[in-house]
Protein backbone atom coordinates (compact mmCIF):
# COMPACT_ATOMS: atom_id res chain seq x y z
CA UNK A 1 0.00 0.00 0.00
CA UNK A 2 3.01 2.30 0.28
CA UNK A 3 4.80 1.57 -2.50
CA UNK A 4 4.46 3.68 -5.39
CA UNK A 5 2.74 2.31 -8.98
CA UNK A 6 6.19 2.63 -10.69
CA UNK A 7 8.07 1.13 -8.12
CA UNK A 8 5.14 -1.93 -7.66
CA UNK A 9 5.08 -2.48 -11.76
CA UNK A 10 9.00 -2.53 -11.74
CA UNK A 11 9.23 -5.05 -9.29
CA UNK A 12 6.32 -7.21 -10.99
CA UNK A 13 8.56 -6.46 -14.41
CA UNK A 14 11.92 -7.88 -12.81
CA UNK A 15 10.24 -10.85 -11.04
CA UNK A 16 8.74 -11.94 -14.35
CA UNK A 17 11.81 -11.27 -16.04
CA UNK A 18 13.63 -13.54 -13.45
CA UNK A 19 11.53 -16.16 -12.86
CA UNK A 20 11.44 -16.86 -17.25
CA UNK A 21 15.54 -16.47 -17.42
CA UNK A 22 14.93 -19.55 -14.65
CA UNK A 23 12.75 -21.45 -16.29
CA UNK A 24 13.24 -20.49 -19.83
CA UNK A 25 11.06 -23.68 -21.26
CA UNK A 26 8.13 -23.55 -18.83
CA UNK A 27 7.99 -19.68 -18.68
CA UNK A 28 7.89 -16.53 -20.70
CA UNK A 29 7.31 -12.46 -20.76
CA UNK A 30 6.87 -12.34 -24.69
CA UNK A 31 3.67 -10.68 -25.21
CA UNK A 32 3.16 -12.03 -28.45
CA UNK A 33 1.03 -15.28 -28.39
CA UNK A 34 3.02 -16.71 -31.38
CA UNK A 35 6.52 -16.34 -29.39
CA UNK A 36 4.89 -18.21 -26.41
CA UNK A 37 4.70 -22.06 -27.61
CA UNK A 38 3.50 -24.19 -24.47
CA UNK A 39 4.73 -21.83 -22.04
CA UNK A 40 3.13 -19.54 -19.09
CA UNK A 41 2.66 -15.96 -20.11
CA UNK A 42 3.69 -13.95 -16.87
CA UNK A 43 1.79 -10.91 -17.71
CA UNK A 44 3.64 -8.02 -15.76
CA UNK A 45 1.89 -5.47 -18.14
CA UNK A 46 -0.93 -5.72 -16.37
CA UNK A 47 0.42 -3.58 -13.47
CA UNK A 48 0.23 -0.73 -16.00
CA UNK A 49 -1.87 2.69 -15.60
CA UNK A 50 -5.49 1.71 -17.13
CA UNK A 51 -5.14 -1.48 -17.60
CA UNK A 52 -7.68 -4.10 -17.75
CA UNK A 53 -8.60 -7.64 -15.93
CA UNK A 54 -10.63 -10.31 -15.83
CA UNK A 55 -12.87 -10.24 -12.91
CA UNK A 56 -13.58 -13.53 -11.05
CA UNK A 57 -16.53 -15.75 -12.23
CA UNK A 58 -17.14 -13.69 -15.70
CA UNK A 59 -18.07 -15.22 -19.08
CA UNK A 60 -14.97 -15.01 -21.61
CA UNK A 61 -15.93 -14.38 -25.33
CA UNK A 62 -14.57 -17.81 -26.16
CA UNK A 63 -16.26 -20.97 -27.94
CA UNK A 64 -17.67 -22.81 -24.75
CA UNK A 65 -18.24 -19.54 -22.58
CA UNK A 66 -15.53 -20.22 -19.74
CA UNK A 67 -15.84 -18.81 -16.65
CA UNK A 68 -13.00 -16.93 -15.07
CA UNK A 69 -12.64 -19.07 -11.89
CA UNK A 70 -10.60 -18.50 -9.14
CA UNK A 71 -8.40 -21.17 -7.86
CA UNK A 72 -7.12 -23.12 -4.90
CA UNK A 73 -3.25 -23.16 -4.00
CA UNK A 74 -3.98 -26.72 -4.72
CA UNK A 75 -5.50 -27.26 -7.99
CA UNK A 76 -2.08 -25.15 -9.68
CA UNK A 77 -0.79 -28.54 -9.67
CA UNK A 78 -3.51 -30.16 -11.74
CA UNK A 79 -2.49 -31.37 -15.28
CA UNK A 80 -5.79 -31.56 -16.23
CA UNK A 81 -6.77 -28.14 -15.53
CA UNK A 82 -6.76 -25.21 -17.84
CA UNK A 83 -8.29 -22.28 -18.87
CA UNK A 84 -11.74 -23.98 -20.25
CA UNK A 85 -12.22 -26.09 -17.15
CA UNK A 86 -15.36 -24.37 -15.60
CA UNK A 87 -17.66 -23.08 -18.49
CA UNK A 88 -21.64 -22.53 -18.95
CA UNK A 89 -21.59 -26.16 -20.50
CA UNK A 90 -21.11 -27.87 -16.42
CA UNK A 91 -22.82 -25.73 -14.50
CA UNK A 92 -22.74 -27.58 -11.44
CA UNK A 93 -18.81 -27.69 -11.89
CA UNK A 94 -18.93 -23.66 -11.79
CA UNK A 95 -21.46 -23.98 -8.56
CA UNK A 96 -18.70 -26.63 -6.84
CA UNK A 97 -15.59 -24.58 -7.78
CA UNK A 98 -17.49 -21.54 -6.16
CA UNK A 99 -18.59 -23.57 -2.92
CA UNK A 100 -15.22 -24.90 -2.48
CA UNK A 101 -14.54 -20.96 -1.45
CA UNK A 102 -11.04 -20.93 -3.01
CA UNK A 103 -10.65 -17.49 -1.89
CA UNK A 104 -11.80 -17.64 1.66
CA UNK A 105 -8.50 -16.97 3.15
CA UNK A 106 -6.50 -14.44 0.82
CA UNK A 107 -3.32 -13.44 1.74
CA UNK A 108 -2.94 -10.21 3.81
CA UNK A 109 -1.35 -7.58 2.17
CA UNK A 110 2.15 -7.37 2.69
CA UNK A 111 4.69 -4.38 1.67
CA UNK A 112 7.38 -4.62 -1.20
CA UNK A 113 10.59 -3.97 0.21
CA UNK A 114 11.25 -7.38 2.02
CA UNK A 115 10.30 -9.15 -1.49
CA UNK A 116 12.39 -6.33 -3.20
CA UNK A 117 15.55 -7.27 -1.74
CA UNK A 118 15.16 -11.38 -1.58
CA UNK A 119 14.48 -11.07 -5.37
CA UNK A 120 17.44 -8.50 -6.16
CA UNK A 121 19.95 -11.71 -4.19
CA UNK A 122 18.23 -13.91 -6.28
CA UNK A 123 19.22 -11.49 -9.30
CA UNK A 124 22.35 -11.61 -8.19
CA UNK A 125 23.04 -15.23 -7.07
CA UNK A 126 22.36 -16.04 -10.33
Amino acid sequence: GRAGHDTVRAFAQDAAELLAARHPDRLTTAVRKGRRGDRLFLDSGRNAYAQTAVAPWSLRSRPGAPVAAPLTWEQLDDPELDARTFSLRDPDGVQAQAASRPWARPPRPRGIAAAARRLEKLRRSG
